[in-house]
């Protein structure tokens, strides 16, 4: 079983930027792919960005290209998430969430994702 907490989200004015950290219990959390969601109110949750077990893959969304950036630290359970230039577009629940599938691919997909956390609240002001 794999549990998952985020933390870094905040109030943050457009043009800022917020890390947003994943940490993981489990010891299979360093193989397994992982993946940055959001959901804004009203809105259908999203793909951000993901990551394969050994970071050297990864996936972003058109949205986020040249802003966001996802790695992960197995050493330390953590996947991070560094978000630059935040537009209030971006604002929403922030979601990390692991495939279990040891040494599997990056997927963009959330159906392909079993385990989530709860979410971090992001919040760009304008």
């Amino acid at each position: 079983q794999v549990q998952l907490v985020e933390s870094g989200g905040g109030l943050v004015q457009a043009g800022g930027s917020l890390r947003l950290s994943c940490t993981a219990s489990g010891r299979t959390f360093s193989s397994l792919p992982t993946g940055w969601f959001r959901q804004a109110p009203g809105k259908e949750r999203e793909f951000v960005a993901a990551i394969n077990w050994s970071g050297d893959i990864t996936y972003h969304a058109d949205s986020v290209k040249g802003r966001f950036t996802i790695s992960r630290d197995n050493a330390k359970n953590t996947v991070n998430l560094q978000m630059n230039s935040l537009k209030p577009a971006d604002t929403g629940v922030y979601y990390c969430a692991a495939v279990h599938n040891p040494r599997g691919a990056a997927r963009r997909s959330y159906i392909a994702y079993d385990y989530w956390g709860q979410g971090t609240q992001v919040t760009v002001s304008s």
